[in-house]
């Protein structure tokens, strides 16, 4: 008997979810447990499994399309089972509707990242692609330099270079020929609407609609702005010692724990040690009411090639530094390939983003709702600096140097206060003395 795929609820106040992509086609094999069919919520993307093994024999929702929880989108043939004929139009036509205008473009995007793809130096594969990405192509022995990205700014992403290991024979295919068949193979395969998805991008004054991530980020932001008296403050910090810090012992960390040492843990556990003296940075407001959290549960935003999410570190404050890089790493790794859950995007009381990794001097984030402020991390960067020694000399000093910037609620939190818990964490930062590790 066929088993009915659902849609599952992903949360309790969670009560439909969009079907964003079908990772198998009718007809196909699947394992159980093994990602069917990703889906986006209001809280989360997420890679749903198949619940049993089988073949794929029917699609009921197509890519796109909106339903109720338990909702049954397909079924599954057991291995036994004689599937019926593949003809419904049910399953067949949305897909044949939507492939044949968006398929022709892509060749334009395909085209230019081939001819684009040489000019991309090889150490540039580590901004262009996540940790996963890079697993993958070395599990494989794939030189990334040779994959096309398609997330912004070329990204590489988990699809890309899936599909480029499902097409091995593509490089032995004539140049012209394989520009354009590429388009086509994947109307029938798992990379389609990825490749739809970049093709309004070659074609300008096309309108194209929003994903529902989209939609949900352009509405929370609207809404943040409406409810926050938002006021920036930014401050100046000196972080070469630890820069010096990180370059001596990040390969001797990584080798220890298993885990790259980034500096977003410095961040954060400067943050957590200024929240301990200024606790109304980590409230938020409740009506006419203060409500102060008990722990620190640090948001942590992330950039994905569809859009921003902001997992949660929970009960940051009760970690050591091994601690949050793990966590923080943890996060980023399931945000990127949609192993996020519900509960693990909720409950944040305060948020640290990082626009400097795309080469920002400074950012002037939106706070996140009902949070009460956001750290933004600016870039690092080198600068002359006048530093003064302790017999009060002063000299002039190549420094490593990065600009923090502090969006708060002015309702809550005045001026003053705000100022003064930037200075703590740009004097915890400037005479780090924690071990790391």
């Amino acid at each position: 008997m066929p088993t009915d795929i659902v849609m599952p609820q992903m949360g309790e106040s969670i009560f439909e979810g969009t079907i964003t992509k079908w990772l198998k086609k009718p007809g196909d094999k699947v394992q159980r447990d093994e990602p069917l069919f990703e889906i986006s919520t209001d809280k989360v993307d997420a890679e749903i499994p198949a619940p049993a093994s089988g073949i794929l024999q029917d699609i009921k929702v197509v890519e796109g399309n909106t339903v109720q929880v338990n909702t049954v989108v397909g079924t599954i043939a057991g291995d036994g089972e004689a599937a019926p004929p593949r003809a419904p139009a049910k399953t067949s036509a949305p897909p044949s509707e939507k492939i044949p205008a968006a398929a022709p473009p892509p060749a334009a995007p395909a085209e230019l990242q081939a001819t684009a793809e040489p000019e991309r130096p090889e150490g540039d594969d580590h901004a262009r692609s996540s940790p996963l990405v890079r697993k993958i192509a070395r599990e494989h022995n794939v030189n990334l330099s040779q994959v096309p990205g398609t997330g912004m700014g070329g990204r590489i992403t988990k699809q890309d270079i899936l599909t480029f290991l499902d097409r091995p024979e593509t490089p032995s295919v004539p140049a012209v020929s394989g520009r354009v068949s590429a388009p086509a193979a994947s109307s029938s395969s798992v990379p389609s609407p990825r490749s739809a998805a970049a093709a309004p991008a070659a074609v300008p004054g096309d309108a194209v609609p929003m994903t529902q991530m989209r939609k949900i980020i352009a509405q929370r932001m609207i809404e943040s702005r409406r409810t926050s008296a938002h006021v920036h403050c930014m401050f100046e910090v000196d972080i070469t010692r630890i820069v010096q810090l990180r370059n001596k012992t990040k390969s001797a960390f990584e080798q220890r724990h298993g885990a790259r040492l980034t500096f977003m843990p410095f961040f954060v556990r400067a943050v957590i040690i200024a929240l301990q003296q200024f606790p109304i940075v980590n409230a938020s407001i409740e009506g006419e009411n203060i409500r102060y959290h008990p722990h620190v549960n640090v948001g942590i935003a992330v950039a994905l090639d569809w859009g921003l999410i902001v997992p949660v570190l929970k009960n940051a404050d009760e970690l050591n530094f091994l601690g949050l890089q793990r966590g923080i790493s943890d996060l980023g790794e399931r945000a990127r390939s949609k192993k996020l859950k519900p509960e693990e995007v909720e409950g944040s009381t305060i948020t640290v983003t990082n626009p400097g990794q795309f080469g920002a001097v400074f950012g002037l984030p939106i706070i996140n709702q009902p949070n009460s402020a956001i750290l933004g991390v600016g870039g690092i960067t080198k600068a002359p600096l006048v530093v003064t020694d302790n017999d009060g000399n002063d000299s002039i000093a190549i420094r490593s140097v990065v600009h923090l910037t502090l969006g708060y609620d002015h309702r809550l939190i005045d001026g003053a206060v705000a100022d003064q818990f930037m200075a703590l964490v740009k004097k915890t930062l400037e005479n780090w003395s924690e071990e790391v590790g």
